[in-house]
């Protein structure tokens, strides 16, 4: 968001990126509280083998859903706000807040339970990230900005 107000900075570009941040952040927001109340069958993404709601990587059904119900809401506040331009700029920030939010899982399942210091913290920041940037590499390959 920042490189937005520098002196001929792709804005539109950049807004696909910060949007799709958010929008991850609330596709995991919700996936988290809803899979862990309402999931009915938990398991680990790298081997959906069922485990307890609340474990690092897993996942469920409802969960997933309200992850990307809360992708498309963000993106679609975006759009209201008018941050992104069209229909295909909001499929793409949904998607990728969707994406996103899996490889968290994945991340969550694999990497964070092997090293004690890769905090949840740290894993979301991650989330972040990849959501930006898969948003701004996609966004450019599809000339979307």
């Amino acid at each position: 968001a920042v490189l937005t107000v520098l002196p001929s900075a792709p804005v539109p570009w950049l807004l696909i990126g910060f949007a799709a941040s958010f929008a991850a952040k609330l596709a995991d927001t919700f996936g988290s509280e809803i899979g862990k109340r309402w999931g009915r069958h938990t398991v680990l993404l790298t081997s959906f083998q069922p485990v307890p709601p609340g474990t690092e990587g897993a996942i469920s059904l409802e969960g997933t859903a309200a992850s990307a119900i809360g992708s498309a809401l963000m993106a679609l506040v975006m759009l209201a706000l008018g941050l992104l331009q069209g229909g295909s700029a909001w499929l793409l920030v949904t998607l990728v807040g969707l994406v996103a939010t899996l490889l968290e899982s994945l991340i969550g399942a694999t990497l964070q339970r092997r090293w004690g210091w890769l905090s949840n913290e740290l894993v979301n920041a991650l989330q972040t990230l990849i959501a930006a940037l898969l948003a701004l590499v996609l966004a450019e390959a599809l000339g979307l900005a």
